[in-house]
């Protein structure tokens, strides 16, 4: 692993003082190099290669409106504390909890096939709202949502609740 090197002369010159013999060390880094490659592949070869998870998201071409009518509209509002309110086309927007929000929801669809659900988050609550809600439709095997901003007259319309 290391070895020293005593090679030097011992004879002494006539005009030298005694000189402090120096010892020569040579490391040998053979088996550091051996060990990183070793833990090196065990890594690589341990390690599970998994592509990331994303979603798929389906988005009409350019600025085109698509018009859905009312009655296969769902739409969720969720307020800045998470509060669900929930109403399909126009009618007066009701109240739901998050534990029978996936029976609703599914019982909706059941109902109506070509149902939209439409979800409005207000920008002051939090992110996991909305994950939330989309666990949920998932849950409840509905593919076909939309997410739309949360308006001031959505909020007037929930605060007349």
């Amino acid at each position: 692993m290391a070895e020293v090197d005593v090679s030097q002369s011992r004879g002494k010159s006539k005009h030298s003082k005694k000189k402090k013999r120096r010892v020569g060390v040579r490391i040998d880094m053979t088996p550091m190099v051996d060990i990183a490659f070793l833990l090196l592949t065990f890594f690589m070869l341990t390690t599970t290669m998994n592509k990331p998870q994303a979603m798929e998201i389906n988005l009409p071409p350019g600025d085109q409106k698509v018009d859905v009518p009312a009655s296969n509209l769902m739409t969720l509002r969720i307020t800045e504390d998470g509060t669900i309110y929930w109403n399909i086309g126009e009618e007066k927007p009701a109240k739901a909890t998050p534990v029978e929000l996936t029976s609703l929801l599914k019982e909706k669809n059941r109902a109506n096939p070509k149902l939209i659900t439409l979800i409005k988050v207000d920008r002051k609550g939090k992110y996991i709202m909305m994950v939330d809600i989309m666990d949920e439709l998932n849950l409840a095997d509905i593919t076909r949502f939309s997410l739309a901003p949360f308006l001031p007259a959505d909020k007037t319309l929930i605060e007349k609740i």
